[in-house]
């Protein structure tokens, strides 16, 4: 049940209040595993989202010192750590994802606040050695202004705290705008940071749909920076509202990340490393692995084991301890999956396995059952277009130089991963790859303390480390006598 001490209102957050009406009705949120209402949220629009604005720029007129910035980051972080148990139940129930995968969600999340407070330094003005042209020069890092932060649904809590740390880290005032499909989380977040009694107007959130939110954020000149998570087409939609107004924009975007084990690899590592990477969230994340590239002569012993440890998950409710994969997040993902699935057999892959499902799931579950697909010829939709669900197909290669133009032959260049136990290999294949993040022998994604983000049409900037804190500063240089 939704019952939850951190959900005692079920709203949005402006200027410091909840904010309980709304011309425009309710967002219904409802359990993917099962169809449970959990909660009707009201469904905020452009005169809210101006409201929320013009509270940030008010916020904004009283400049918060590094110190200050880091113990709001600091009591975010422990407090994410002392919740942590209560918020992984909030995503599991609206997201789905099992309990464990939610828990360490949190962490992750809590990761963000705790870098970004442990490293305000980096922030300091700083000078210039020496005199330049007979004078004193000074880098000051200033807040970028009001932002607006636009997060997806497949991590709730981790996608906004990617932002929201770096947001706070450098001065800034925010807005922000989760996923309508998983809005309980962040409403427990802002539950937890009214508590701390922060400056009215500084974090403002609003729930409501995309459309009418994200035209005020492109289009308020107060807001000088927009960060979203989320597709391509989605992403070139912003771009083209907020340049009329030359805004700064960062964009993580659509993934189609290829898995590439070349013939010396070693097939358990890569195998172990494929569980961990491609099912986390139901394979719903923009860095798990999409295009699974085997040298054609380890083909065969790579895909069945593969295909015995997919045999093994155990499909059902997040909430089930015993759970490896839960729901997808809605009917349409799960008909995206099919589609994906259909295409790939039709057009002569074959499938090598495929998890039956318990028939005592509810029937108004969004479930999918995770399959392996061998043989994925290269005209495949699933190697086009991310499949964001638990497919694993199988495409070989034949040589070093097919492998790498097969993985580069994508408009998405977000992560890849490469196995091999050849170091020259290794530098050699990561040097022609275009990807933001790679995995060398692992399928590790990203860090607090590493910046994250895509080439090409995968997006632009980054979030993480140091340069995800500088992505929402401006730099101003003095010069003095």
């Amino acid at each position: 049940m939704l019952n939850s001490p951190l959900l005692q209102q079920i709203s949005s957050y402006i200027d410091g209040k909840w904010i309980n009406a709304s011309n425009r009705g309710v967002i219904a949120v409802t359990n993917p595993a099962n169809g449970e209402h959990l909660a009707d949220v009201p469904d905020l629009g452009a005169t809210e989202t101006t409201s929320a604005v013009e509270a940030a720029a008010r916020a904004l007129l009283a400049r918060a010192s590094l110190d200050e910035r880091a113990r709001w980051l600091t009591q975010i972080h422990q407090a994410l750590l002392e919740n942590k148990h209560e918020l992984a139940r909030i995503i599991t129930l609206e997201q789905g994802k099992p309990l464990k995968e939610s828990i360490a969600e949190v962490e992750y999340a809590a990761g963000f606040f705790h870098f970004c407070a442990a490293n305000m330094g980096q922030l300091e003005s700083h000078s210039l050695p020496g005199r330049i042209r007979g004078s004193e020069w000074k880098i000051h890092h200033r807040p970028a202004g009001v932002v607006g932060l636009i997060t997806p649904w497949n991590f709730p809590l981790a996608m906004l705290a990617k932002k929201f740390a770096s947001a706070i880290a450098a001065g800034c005032a925010v807005v922000a705008k989760p996923a309508d499909l998983t809005p309980l989380t962040c409403i427990a977040l802002w539950q937890i940071l009214d508590q701390f009694h922060l400056p009215a107007g500084r974090f403002n959130l609003v729930i409501g749909k995309a459309g009418p939110i994200g035209e005020v954020l492109c289009a308020h000149p107060a807001v000088r920076l927009i960060s979203f998570t989320g597709s391509t087409v989605v992403g070139r939609l912003l771009m083209a509202q907020a340049a009329p107004y030359v805004k700064r924009l960062a964009l993580e975007l659509g993934g189609n990340a290829p898995f590439m084990v070349f013939d010396d690899a070693d097939i358990e590592a890569a195998v172990n490393a494929l569980m961990l990477n491609k099912f986390r969230c139901a394979g719903q994340t923009c860095v798990c692995a999409n295009r699974v590239l085997v040298a054609r002569s380890v083909q065969k012993d790579f895909t069945d084991a593969i295909a015995a440890r997919v045999a093994a998950l155990r499909v059902g409710d997040g909430l089930d301890a015993s759970t490896d994969i839960g729901p997808l997040i809605n009917r349409g993902a799960v008909e995206k999956v099919n589609r994906h699935v259909t295409d790939a057999l039709s057009k002569g892959g074959r499938q090598i396995v495929e998890v039956k499902l318990d028939p005592a799931l509810s029937p108004n579950g969004h479930f999918r059952a995770p399959v392996v697909l061998g043989d994925l010829p290269r005209n495949a939709e699933m190697l086009v277009e991310e499949t964001f669900g638990p497919v694993v197909g199988i495409t070989a290669f034949d040589s070093d130089e097919d492998a790498v133009t097969l993985a580069n032959s994508t408009i998405h260049g977000l992560a890849a991963y490469v196995f091999t136990r050849n170091t020259d290999r290794m530098q050699r294949v990561v040097s022609q790859l275009r990807f933001g993040h790679v995995g060398l022998n692992t399928g590790a994604g990203p860090t607090p303390e590493a910046p994250f983000g895509g080439m090409k049409q995968s997006g632009i900037g980054r979030e993480g480390g140091i340069e995800g804190m500088l992505e929402f500063c401006e730099s101003q240089t003095t010069v003095q006598l």
